[in-house]
This record gives structure tokens, sequence and C-alpha cells, in this order.
């Protein structure tokens, strides 16, 4: 099978994620290898959307270790409750942050890096990794990014 996106601007992020998200699903349904899914969620959201950075962080040996991710090089390990992702694993809850420069102890893996939100992907109830997505653009995320991400993370088979 062709793996595509057909990215269509539309007049707000919600309808882009509306168009999206059909298209990640049968990108996932035949697909059974967790990496690989989120390997294409993260070039999916990045193609769709042209954020600085997406990609996913997974929880080894009590850090958040670098998984799959699109965009410049990023940092490598988090510790617990460090920066927006250690506090969106410590909290078990999306952290939105308009301007990173504003959030106490933000990581910064790119100077570039100007708002972030992080969404942590829970397996019964613990916290297994976080999706993180950065943006050049100052407020750039809202709840209804906090929403589509986070059905978006649900997606995936973990």
């Amino acid at each position: 099978m062709a793996e595509n996106l057909q990215i269509i601007q539309k007049n707000s992020k919600s309808e882009q994620y509306e168009s999206l998200i059909p298209q990640i699903k049968s990108l996932l349904v035949s697909e059974s290898d967790t990496i690989a899914n989120m390997a294409n969620v993260s070039a999916a959201l990045k193609e769709a959307f042209d954020f600085l950075w997406v990609g996913f962080y997974m929880v080894k040996e009590n850090q958040l270790v670098l998984g799959p991710f699109q965009g410049p090089i990023a940092c490598t390990r988090i510790n617990f409750g460090k920066g927006v992702c250690g506090t969106a694993w410590k909290q078990k809850e999306i952290i939105l942050v308009d301007n990173v420069d504003e959030f106490p102890g933000h990581i910064a893996c790119s100077s570039l890096s100007q708002s972030e939100i992080v969404v942590p992907i829970l397996k019964d109830g613990v916290v297994i990794g976080v999706l993180d997505v950065d943006s050049e653009k100052l407020n750039d995320f809202d709840e209804n990014d906090a929403k589509y991400l986070e059905d978006i993370v649900r997606l995936i088979k973990f």
C-alpha cells in the first residue's frame, strides 16, 4: 500500500485535524509495529501543520527516551518532572505552553521553539510516553490541539 497524505489547507486547525485523522487511521489500521506508527504519525503531523518539531519520548529506565520524530535534532533523555515533557509525565496531563521562555525549567532542545504542547500516553493509568509538539510561533496551541492530539495518540496501539 502506498503511504501518502493529501494535505489540503483548511480554514481552521480543527478542519485540518478533521481531514487528517481519517488518513492517520488508514495508515495505522494495517500496521502493528508501534515504532513505525509513531514515525508515521510524527511525519503526518509535521507535514500537515508545518510544526517545528513533532515526536515521541517513551519511558525507559525511569527517563523519557527519544523515539520517532520529525524536525531538528532533539534532546535524547528527559528526567521525570523536568521540562515540559517531564512535567506532563509527572502530572499525567496535557501541558500547553504559549511561550516556552516563561515555562520554569524549560529544556531548550532548539532555540527556534516558541510554544509547545505535550500529550502524555497512558496505558492502564500509567504514563508510558509522551507526544511532544513544538512550534516556531508563540501561542500556537490551544484546547483544540489538545483534544485532537490526544485523539491521535489514542489511535496508536501501545
